[in-house]
């Protein structure tokens, strides 16, 4: 999956691109980020920005199966699980929600309206440092995630997925 343009896009929709861009190249360590709206789909993913960096000396090893659209499933899922979780102990919405692996972590949070930020981490990435620029990300990008928002976002996504699909079927 090819990450969108932000060309034609709202401010806002620029702004949310920028954030999640800074997100990826402050944070060492970071192997995948995805936005998910609260119904699971992908709206922002950080496959453009990575694609870059790993373009240069240091590659990093990429996200589950190198896409955002893995890495937004399993949050979506996770999401899911932890909300139900929650309604069951009866204490409250879920913050945050952490797992360690052996070779990675992975830190899912809310955003807004049940919309969730999901980032796949290295073995080697400082947890806390993760989780504190994923705690500011939201912070900025809560306010403005509105359903007109999301729903440019998923268009934007769609048509850069179209637009792949039929560059990659055409003769050269």
């Amino acid at each position: 999956m090819t990450a969108p343009s932000t060309f034609g896009l709202s401010s806002e929709a620029r702004n949310l691109h920028w954030l999640l861009t800074n997100l990826v190249e402050e944070v060492p360590g970071i192997l995948s980020v995805a936005v998910v709206s609260s119904d699971g789909l992908l709206l922002l993913s950080s496959d453009e920005t990575l694609a870059r960096a790993r373009s240069g000396p240091d590659p990093r090893r990429p996200g589950p199966r190198g896409s955002s659209a893995d890495l937004a499933t399993v949050v979506s899922g996770i999401g899911s699980l932890t909300v139900g979780a929650s309604k069951l102990m009866d204490y409250g919405p879920v913050k945050h929600t952490m797992v360690a692996m052996d070779e990675g972590s992975l830190f899912v949070m809310s955003i807004s309206d049940g919309s969730l930020l999901g980032v796949h981490g290295s073995a080697e990435c400082d947890m806390s440092v993760v989780a504190y620029h994923m705690a500011l990300f939201v912070g900025r990008a809560g306010h403005v995630l509105t359903p007109e928002l999301r729903s440019e976002l998923r268009k934007n996504l769609e048509t850069a997925g179209s637009a792949e699909h039929e560059s990659a079927g055409s003769p050269r």
